[in-house]
């Protein structure tokens, strides 16, 4: 049995659904909404890439090493970008959250929150994990600070670790959170939701 079962998760209009082949042309459209795939510190894929994309994640699904996750709107099924649990090690109950993005318009809005609140949750409340680990480009400032904000901790750097699709090779800044921790990150995680959704003066 694998360590991640298919499920779909949703809260607040948000639906975290299995990546699968039928998303093809969502996908294509989130991503073209602000031509992600330029952005050098970023995954998402170019449209004539997206379907090997998809194919990608499945097998990766299928050698239990990755589990990618459509981000949906619940009322339309509208594809908003993807997410996934990745680096996924049973035998110490850990997983990572990354692959992540989400098509321009909805970017600083309730869904990257809401989507780290449902991962995080089945994570350690579902699958037992003791530690949920992050990656990103040390470029990506933007990246590391909603990752911050979760309350993870920044476990150090891995210098020259991986190339960047422009060519150049990418230091990544590592983080995590141990299921002590979750608690406070998820009482913080609902309090920025709940100001987010409150009226502004």
């Amino acid at each position: 049995m694998a360590f991640v079962e298919p499920v779909t998760l949703s809260d607040r209009g948000v639906r975290l659904v299995p990546l699968d082949l039928p998303h093809e042309a969502g996908l294509r459209a989130a991503a073209a909404d602000g031509a992600l795939w330029t952005l050098r510190v970023t995954s998402v894929p170019e449209p004539e890439q997206t379907r090997a994309y998809i194919e990608a994640a499945l097998e990766m699904r299928a050698a239990g090493n990755r589990f990618a996750f459509a981000v949906t709107d619940q009322a339309s099924g509208e594809v908003l970008g993807s997410t996934s649990y990745h680096d996924i090690l049973p035998a110490v109950k850990r997983v990572e959250i990354g692959y992540t993005w989400y098509a321009q318009r909805v970017q600083r809005s309730h869904v990257n929150t809401t989507c780290k609140l449902l991962l995080l949750a089945h994570a350690f409340e579902t699958l037992g994990c003791h530690v949920v680990g992050w990656r990103t480009d040390n470029f990506n400032f933007a990246s590391q600070r909603a990752i911050e904000r979760l309350g993870a901790k920044k476990d150090g750097v891995i210098r020259g670790h991986a190339p960047r699709r422009d060519g150049t090779i990418r230091d990544t800044v590592m983080y995590s959170m141990r299921s002590g921790e979750w608690p406070e990150a998820r009482a913080q995680l609902l309090y920025l939701l709940e100001r987010r959704a409150a009226p502004q003066e």
